[in-house]
């Protein structure tokens, strides 16, 4: 596995550093995942408000991922690099202290902003490690970029969970430290380089194959609309069904992104010896579930000992459903072909939170409906199960070359 392991140093410098610098932004991405929902809820948002607001992060991407996809296509990409890395960390200290002084009235803005900013970054990561890395290495670089979410979520759950339960530190304070943090991402942001190639000569009048593309969209939309329901709460599912605080999500987090870190890092070598078909299908069949499982467990949390379950499925549901990513964008990417890349990358993100933005509002609804997080967590694994099914014809395509 080490000498395996090795492959991963041949990476290019150029795509190494800008991973380096993603990795930075998303410890700022996944602190505020862990901790910011049940910071708002303890400064007296309700789980309504909370929904709402996320939704405008999320609505920025659905306006601003569609034009930039047709405008990176012939651009060098190391401008929205360098900018993301340096007003990201702006904008989370701002909406921390909007929420310490309750100045809520710009709340919906901030995150909106954080929205347009993260895209940004995001949307051009994929085109320019389809650019700039050799085939050999694409599968390496691909899963080491989505790695760094998860090794993130690692150290910045570590962070808080030192902070509150050793230094007393309360959850904004925690999150504007981890803010400043991230401006190490500067640092490597600028160190990116951009060689030309020659195949962006020709892309400014290009022709997207919309078949090609829409064929690796309705796979993502399916499964995006089901993990907007979950995914941004599943904090709060743990805060009001088993009373665990930011620490303690924290620490659980950390622990469950280490896992996804791991099964990130083997995802070539997994598809390696199974192939597209088996890894995806297959470790994404049980992630869902481990889903009902982790849903089911909320109706007994009367009995003390059921949080231990509910914690060991959400440990074994993340890394599995995660480890499908990596292999799910590199499919498509080959899929659609070069031409297709950067688009299909925008598309994607306008899809995921695009989707999360309306999985917000129905999130909303449903709560204010009365409905508990176990009936809107079942949605979510009826979704993914739909998504899963998509995902295999295409693959069939894909195997059988019928596109």
């Amino acid at each position: 596995m080490i000498k395996k392991l090795n492959n991963y140093l041949k990476i290019e410098r150029n795509v190494l550093v800008l991973i380096k610098s993603q990795f930075f932004l998303q410890l700022i991405a996944t602190s505020f995942f862990l901790i910011l929902n049940i910071y708002l809820s303890k400064n007296n948002f309700s789980d309504s408000d909370i929904a709402d607001l996320i939704s405008y992060r999320f609505l920025a991407v659905i306006l601003l991922s569609y034009p930039l996809g047709y405008f990176i296509s012939s651009k060098r990409l190391k401008i929205f690099f360098v900018l993301s890395s340096i007003l990201l960390p702006i904008v989370a200290i701002s909406l921390v202290l909007m929420i310490q002084y309750s100045v809520y009235e710009h709340l919906k803005t901030i995150f909106f902003i954080w929205g347009i900013l993260f895209t940004m970054f995001q949307v051009s990561v994929l085109p320019y490690i389809m650019r700039h890395s050799s085939k050999e290495n694409q599968t390496y670089s691909i899963s080491l970029s989505f790695a760094t979410h998860s090794i993130a979520m690692v150290i910045s759950g570590l962070l808080i969970y030192m902070s509150s339960n050793f230094f007393l530190i309360d959850e904004g304070t925690i999150l504007m430290k981890i803010s400043f943090l991230g401006f190490v991402s500067v640092f490597y942001s600028l160190q990116i380089n951009e060689p030309d190639l020659p195949y962006n000569k020709d892309r400014e009048n290009r022709k997207y194959n919309w078949k090609l593309i829409l064929q690796c969209v309705f796979p993502t939309l399916v499964i995006a609309i089901g993990a907007g329901l979950t995914i941004p709460f599943i904090n709060l599912f743990f805060f009001h069904s088993f009373n665990i605080d930011s620490a303690g999500f924290a620490l659980i987090g950390g622990v469950t992104s280490f896992l996804v870190a791991f099964s990130s890092l083997i995802v070539p070598f997994v598809k390696k010896q199974f192939g597209f078909q088996k890894s995806i299908i297959n470790t994404q069949l049980i992630a869902v579930l481990a889903l009902v499982s982790l849903s089911t467990t909320a109706y007994f949390n009367e009995y003390s000992f059921v949080v231990y379950f509910a914690i060991f499925f959400y440990v074994m549901r993340a890394p599995l459903m995660n480890m499908a990513a990596p292999l799910t964008s590199e499919l498509t990417m080959i899929y659609v072909g070069k031409s297709n890349q950067e688009m299909l990358s925008a598309i994607v993100a306008a899809i995921w939170s695009g989707s999360w933005f309306f999985s917000s509002q129905i999130f909303k609804i449903l709560v204010d409906s009365d409905y508990n997080y176990s009936e809107i967590f079942y949605i979510t694994s009826a979704l993914y199960l739909l998504g899963i099914f998509l995902y295999y014809l295409l693959i069939k395509k894909f195997i059988n070359k019928k596109y």
